[in-house]
């Protein structure tokens, strides 16, 4: 149902709007490809789409398959949940993402790919907890033959009961 005397809308792109979207959707590209090949990944339709959704913005993020998949499909693109799945497997063994295991059902994958803590809220919320290695004042003996591959810290947080 239409208004007279509503405004007209313009739905076209300015020039100089269509020109900053084309080169940020380039330089999403252009980090999504770098990191691909960095790891020695082909950039493969679905790849550049999913790594375009992580990375391309620059910001590191904390996802679950599922959530990244609801994103993809905000975009149009064609990927599937398994593919997504699959996907962030491939990019975990390729040493792009971690994997962070909140509890035995959930886990995130964090573009942040160095030694840092996370706080995983009730809400299911996970975010960096620090911005470099935790020091940690005591670990229990290391079998012999081994090494310490990795040591993760999530931290549970609650809301504060009141009293």
């Amino acid at each position: 149902m239409s208004n007279e005397n509503a405004p007209e809308m313009d739905l076209e792109m300015s020039p100089e709007m269509a020109l900053e979207t084309s080169s940020m959707d380039a330089d999403a590209r252009k980090r999504a490809s770098d990191w691909l090949g960095g790891a020695g990944l082909r950039p493969t339709r679905q790849r550049m789409t999913l790594a375009e959704l992580l990375i391309g913005d620059g910001h590191d993020r904390h996802v679950t398959a599922e959530s990244l998949f609801e994103s993809v499909q905000a975009t149009g693109a064609s990927v599937s949940l398994a593919t997504v799945y699959n996907t962030l497997r491939s990019f975990t063994e390729a040493g792009l993402l971690n994997e962070i295991t909140v509890d035995g059902t959930r886990s995130y994958f964090d573009t942040n790919v160095t030694d840092h803590a996370h706080f995983h809220y009730e809400d299911g919320r996970v975010v960096d907890a620090s911005k470099g290695p935790l020091p940690l004042a005591r670990l229990p003996e290391i079998p012999e033959d081994y090494e310490i591959s990795t040591v993760d810290v999530v931290i549970r947080l609650r809301q504060k009961r009141r009293v």
